[in-house]
């Protein structure tokens, strides 16, 4: 299992670019399921989920294609099985997407419940029930989700809590429903809009994304074509935070300033000076120390809950005291012991974070526990003094591509080692 050592080395400086959105890659994949005929997928981020997703649409007899500048070409023409096994299901939550675009392409399908990061209870049953709504008929054997429809029906579908997932899984399903379909209380992340231009470009028809009420109007059948993920926000964010924490001064290219309106205020709140424009944003922090600021997550476009770790580690280090809320999942604060080990002063009260900056943390063998969790260490241990560690990184390989390699080019003495590796003394980037 490989491990990260990074020695902290003062301000990032210089400048990268953001790869594709992970959260907008997966349902975009799944989607392909609904096409017969091949679907090109740029922009597609190199990661360990995506890995999964590919070889979950292997198994269903999907054709990929796969160049080396990560553009895809799937083929779901003819499919061998509709199952999605266990095996694959466990390690990514992100899995129950392709229940939708199999039960309304086929009429059936069979998945197992998801797994994936331990960051709170994330249950199915929105997705079930609006699955039902729309005429499914559902049953849980064994650990899987049975569907079957001879063919799923418009119908008017509210969410009594937003659920990005389900707004997703229900949007791809209603595409080829028989009449219309309306999803109330929907998730407005940027992502539900990227899905739905990839849907768009296959045929379907969809108004509203972006909102809370978004109508699709079925379609007999939809057809091949073409996509470019977005950037990924909450990759920006991450940059954004660890130049920040470091007193830094980066350029971050081919990215959406308007997806983290709710971040950046944050972030000038700390008294960073933040430019954008175009797909760049530059932050500059002019070697300060970062002031503290309260956070509280809650749905697009409020402060993601995705970047709530990120501000825990900001605020470890930055003058005053500051409060981080979460809202979203109730077991989302596992960070707070690993930067406990580091130096950090921090009390938890129920779903509240009380975090008094320190002037000092100081580089420790850490744990990852969840994807975010793991970058929150990692701009720990870049801000830190000393040597930091941190074991189970396969966390940050689901959602961050090559990180060590584009905050290498930011100046950080940061370094992979393979499982069972003493490491040594870093003097650079590798």
């Amino acid at each position: 299992m490989d491990k990260l050592n990074i020695v902290g080395n003062g301000p990032l400086r210089g400048e990268i670019s953001i790869s594709g959105a992970k959260n907008a890659a997966l349902p975009i994949l799944a989607a392909t399921l609904l096409c017969p005929e091949p679907f090109t997928v740029s922009n597609v981020p190199h990661l360990r989920d995506i890995t999964t997703t590919l070889e979950l649409l292997g198994r269903f007899g999907t054709r990929i294609e796969l160049d080396e500048n990560m553009t895809l070409v799937a083929d779901s023409a003819s499919l061998t099985t509709l199952q999605a096994p266990y095996e694959l299901v466990r390690t990514m939550r992100a899995s129950i997407l392709v229940l939708g675009p199999l039960l309304t392409r086929f009429g059936e399908a069979e998945v197992s419940l998801p797994g994936g990061c331990a960051i709170g209870s994330r249950p199915v049953n929105l997705h079930i029930q609006g699955l039902k709504a729309m005429g499914a008929h559902i049953e849980i054997e064994d650990g899987y989700i049975k569907a079957h429809a001879k063919r799923l029906k418009g119908a008017r579908f509210l969410f009594d809590v937003i659920s990005v997932t389900g707004t997703e899984n229900l949007m791809m399903a209603a595409t080829l429903a028989d009449g219309v379909t309306v999803l109330e209380n929907a998730a407005r992340e940027p992502e539900i809009t990227d899905l739905a231009r990839c849907l768009t470009a296959m045929g379907a028809r969809i108004k509203g994304a972006g909102t809370d009420t978004i109508t699709i109007e079925g379609v007999e059948k939809l057809h091949g074509g073409s996509h470019t993920i977005t950037s990924d926000r909450i990759e920006t964010g991450t940059f954004l935070v660890a130049a920040a924490a470091t007193g830094g001064h980066i350029r971050l290219r081919r990215t959406e300033p308007s997806y983290l309106d709710a971040v950046i205020e944050k972030l000038r709140e700390t008294g960073a000076i933040i430019h954008s424009e175009g797909d760049v944003i530059e932050i500059d922090m002019r070697g300060k120390r970062p002031k503290s600021v309260n956070v509280t997550t809650a749905p697009y476009p409020a402060f993601p809950t995705d970047m709530q770790a990120q501000f825990v580690a900001l605020n470890a280090f930055a003058q005053g005291t500051a409060t981080v809320k979460e809202t979203i999942f109730e077991n989302r604060f596992m960070h707070v012991q690993e930067l406990q080990r580091m130096g950090a002063d921090i009390e938890l009260q129920g779903n509240t974070a009380i975090v008094r900056g320190v002037e000092v943390l100081h580089g420790a063998p850490v744990m990852a526990t969840d994807l975010r969790a793991s970058a929150c260490l990692v701009i720990a241990g870049l801000a830190a003094q000393g040597e930091t560690e941190i074991d189970r990184i396969y966390h940050l390989d689901r959602g961050y591509e090559c990180i060590e390699e584009k905050l290498a080019q930011l100046g950080a003495k940061i370094r992979r080692l393979p499982a069972g590796t003493r490491p040594q003394k870093c003097t650079g980037a590798s």
